[in-house]
């Protein structure tokens, strides 16, 4: 790792950095801003708050110097192909992803790809502890980096330290099979503030933390016995004596739900060339009466096969006619190293043709399929010219993309069918909340989406802006932030800005 001798205030560690590495083909290279919800959360409170960014560079041993990209500094991180093979593809997409998605893929442990998941969140650690400037605030990101939060804890004590889990946090009984629980729990606490999308994913993890270590708990505090070592240290301003007598931190675990930048999604709605390639794009599907539209990552999480065999029925049953309904699916390409992946694609690109071969017209497609991802401009596009937005994941932390649908909807029309297993759900009442499991339950309410009342589209949507307005990734940010400054008993941890300060 080359040197890095600037620190800064605030440091986001993330696996991904917020750019990508674009190569010309004259072998020049630039960086270009990521697509994706942490990115579009973070990136704005990052730029006005000038911070640095540290994560993975994006390819196999690429070893990049500490560059400026947009008003934030990006602090590479590199990895082997190794290292991303077994950290990466392995423990944290072959373990922890089906672990914490409720088993819906089995996971698998192996021993080495946990050696390399301990040696790589060691790495990020350290970059973070130099770039990190002193009392300053360090903000890991997502299940990848778990045990980052207890390495730095014993490299700069003088951090506040946050961590946010922008996945679920699975039930005991189903986290208890991990190998490595109890250091999973141990490095999520060298935090002062962890934070989950939802209250329940925040109770699973205090349910964990006291199987496993029998610390005091009283949500939202969980006291954390303090190593002498870490006293000595200068940590003596974060520690308080329990009722055991025990020299303790006071750990925050709550529900902090992700937003988006709300404003933006609805200014690129509101723009002239974006409303006219909504309507070119009903004119290129022939003009349906309803236009339904799915948008996920190509994951056995989403629920897309659920939706597929929802919507195969309603067609075979005659329930619905091609003429007047059409499915708009783009499913982003996703881990397509992974072998679940792979077989995914293959089982949803199959139903897909299967779907078309025997309900396609010449003139209308019962599904127009896109295993692609997007610009945002033409995805607001999508979101203004579809009467249905179809959000069936059967697990997910947030899903963002029920949130920019309302938000794009400027026009107080179209209908959400949201999953009440996504954590949108719990904010977003007025959508037609479904269980993807009862495909019975979703055809029906499929049904429903379509045959609403111009009235009832209206009224449920404007509930569902104001929410979205009133809750985005500035409140998220900031109350994030908030929280990390109000943990910390340190004088000079700093205040940061709103993305709307001047």
């Amino acid at each position: 790792m080359k040197s890095q001798h600037a620190t800064f205030p605030l440091v986001v560690v993330s696996n991904r950095l917020p750019v990508d590495r674009i190569v010309a083909e004259d072998g020049t290279a630039s960086w270009t801003q990521s697509p994706g919800g942490l990115v579009t959360a973070l990136e704005p409170v990052m730029r006005v708050n000038h911070g640095a960014w540290v994560g993975w560079a994006g390819a196999p041993d690429l070893d990049v110097d500490p560059f400026e990209n947009n008003g934030i500094s990006i602090v590479p991180v590199p990895l082997s192909g190794e290292e991303l093979e077994n950290y990466y593809e392995g423990f944290s997409n072959g373990t922890l992803w089906p672990l914490y998605h409720d088993v819906i893929a089995p996971p698998r442990y192996h021993r080495e790809w946990w050696d390399t998941y301990l040696a790589v969140n060691q790495r990020f650690a350290e970059v973070a502890a130099r770039t990190a400037a002193h009392g300053g605030v360090v903000w890991v990101q997502d299940y990848q980096l778990q045990l980052v939060p207890r390495m730095l804890r014993g490299l700069r004590p003088d951090l506040v330290i946050g961590f946010f889990n922008h996945i679920p946090f699975p039930p005991y009984g189903i986290y208890s099979q991990l190998p490595w629980r109890t250091q999973i729990i141990e490095g999520l606490l060298g935090a002062d503030v962890i934070g989950f999308q939802r209250a329940a994913d925040a109770n699973n993890f205090t349910t964990a933390v006291r199987r496993l270590l029998g610390y005091n708990t009283n949500s939202p505090h969980i006291e954390v016995p303090v190593d002498r070592d870490l006293q000595d240290a200068g940590l003596a301003s974060h520690v308080s004596t329990s009722k055991r007598g025990e020299t303790v931190r006071t750990v925050i675990a709550k529900r902090f739900p992700i937003s988006i930048d709300t404003q933006s999604f609805e200014e690129m709605a509101r723009r002239p060339e974006v409303q006219e390639r909504a309507r070119q794009i009903r004119v290129d599907l022939g003009n349906p009466r309803t236009i339904m539209l799915g948008v996920d990552r190509l994951d056995y999480t989403k629920g897309i096969g659920h939706r597929l065999k929802a919507y195969g029925e309603l067609l075979t049953e005659g329930r619905l006619n091609v003429e007047d309904v059409t499915l708009v699916q783009v499913a982003s390409p996703s881990r397509e190293r992974v072998a679940a992946y792979q077989d995914l694609r293959d089982e949803i690109e199959l139903q897909v043709g299967r779907l078309n071969g025997e309900f396609s017209t010449i003139s209308h497609n019962a599904l127009s399929y896109h295993h692609q991802g997007y610009p945002r401009e033409e995805m607001v596009a999508l979101y203004l010219a579809a009467d249905v937005m179809l959000v069936t994941a059967l697990r997910d932390g947030m899903n963002l993309v029920a949130k920019e649908y309302v938000a794009s909807r400027f026009d107080n029309d179209g209908v959400l069918v949201l999953s009440e297993f996504a954590g949108a759900s719990d904010d977003l009442k007025q959508a037609l909340l479904i269980n993807p499991h009862d495909i019975e339950g979703l055809k029906e309410t499929i049904l429903q989406a379509m045959a609403m009342p111009a009235r009832d589209r209206a009224r449920r949507m404007r509930a569902l802006r104001k929410r979205v307005r009133d809750n985005d990734v500035t409140k998220w940010s900031k109350s994030f932030l908030d929280a990390l400054t109000e943990a910390s008993s340190l004088a000079h941890a700093p205040r940061f800005k709103s993305i709307h300060d001047d």
